[in-house]
């Protein structure tokens, strides 16, 4: 059934994708069904990992074809993946036949990758520096089509050398900065850009959300996340604590992102009558006299979310599960979780956040802002 218009003309949407590995399937989904809704049109995306090839696909296919031709292009990125890298070492679904056959236990399989790369590194296991997502991105991702886009494209990769992120944008955009963004530097060699090396950017901006903020004119930001923020259980296995340390550390610059803009977006609305207090003012000053519309846009930014509770139980391992069966079923879990965001909060779009960023303010009991029910 179509979905009834909620605007008169397309409501333009900032998009910020997570990273996850096979995981960012459930970010195909969402995209997939938020492409067949003529309500919406993505006004800028920033990425980071697997979701910087999300947004590849997405952009490149908008470009070529609209709508449709983007559903095509994310298709034919994941039944690459898929394709791709069955014989891959680190792939589970190959390990886990061979091991299973054995009798041995696939579970274990990210203990032993952890404890080899203490030992190992990709320089000594993979000398030539084989990729296999160098080939992904040349037969499914039309570079030159981003580079003219009308779609802004931002992605996160981290410099090796100072652990900081760099964001890269539209025409600086090559095969080799999405390599850079998804680069795990326990399973491939460090990408060198320009004389310096990157590694995956979810180290340092997971997705950066700024860009989408400063840099853009739509009001409305759109955070779809993979990375679990909750476990029920206490991890007490070694590889289950290994499991969820990278986890938080993945999470974490999303999170002091999401608490800077909570605190500038909570200044920014007192500035203007009340002269408040504080080193945040003189911040929020700082942008306002460099970038005039910053504090406008910040004051005005109204936040989602896209996530799924089967994602905060699902096993991390499954990372490295390029089964095509496992990452449909994963499409599948994003596209419900797109079609119940807009049943729920889709008239909410343009009027009022549906993400409360109040839980990430620091000393504020309240948050003066109309806020729809939290997805």
């Amino acid at each position: 059934m179509k979905q009834k218009p909620f605007f008169s003309s397309p409501m333009r949407l900032n998009v910020a994708l997570q990273g996850g590995g096979a995981h960012g399937a459930f970010t195909w989904g969402v995209l997939d069904r938020l492409l067949e809704d003529e309500t919406l049109r993505f006004n800028a995306v920033s990425g980071t990992s697997a979701g910087a090839m999300n947004a590849a696909a997405l952009i490149s296919g908008l470009e070529n074809g609209g709508p449709e031709a983007a559903r095509q292009s994310l298709r034919s990125f994941w039944r690459s993946v898929s394709s791709r890298s069955r014989l891959i070492p680190f792939n589970r679904s190959t390990v886990q036949a061979v091991l299973g056959g054995l009798g041995l236990d696939v579970n274990a399989l990210p203990f032993f990758f952890g404890s080899g790369s203490q030992v190992f590194s990709p320089y000594d296991l993979n000398p030539a520096g084989f990729n296999p997502l160098q080939e992904i991105i040349r037969d499914t991702i039309d570079i030159t089509a981003i580079s003219r886009s009308s779609v802004a494209f931002y992605v996160t990769a981290t410099h090796v050398g100072t652990g900081e992120a760099r964001v890269f944008s539209q025409d600086a955009v090559t095969e080799e900065v999405l390599l850079a963004s998804a680069c795990l530097p326990a399973l491939f060699h460090a990408i060198e850009i320009d004389g310096e090396h990157y590694w995956d950017g979810g180290y340092s901006g997971n997705p950066s959300l700024m860009p989408l903020v400063g840099e853009t004119d739509a009001s409305d930001l759109l955070l779809v996340q993979t990375s679990p923020t909750q476990r029920p259980d206490l991890p007490q296995r070694a590889q289950q604590i290994a499991a969820r340390e990278k986890e938080i550390s993945f999470n974490a610059p999303l999170i002091k992102e999401l608490r800077l803009l909570a605190e500038l977006q909570y200044q920014a609305r007192l500035l203007p009558g009340s002269g408040a207090p504080g080193f945040l003012e003189g911040l929020v000053g700082k942008f306002t006299r460099r970038k005039p519309h910053l504090i406008r846009s910040i004051s005005a930014l109204k936040c989602h979310r896209i996530t799924s509770a089967a994602m905060n139980v699902r096993d991390s391992q499954t990372k490295l599960d390029s089964a095509w069966l496992f990452l449909t079923q994963l499409r599948d879990e994003g596209r419900d979780a797109a079609e119940l965001f807009l049943k729920n909060h889709g008239g909410d779009l343009g009027r009022r956040s549906t993400l409360d960023l109040s839980r990430w303010l620091h000393g504020a009991s309240t948050h003066e802002t109309e806020l729809a029910k939290a997805s």
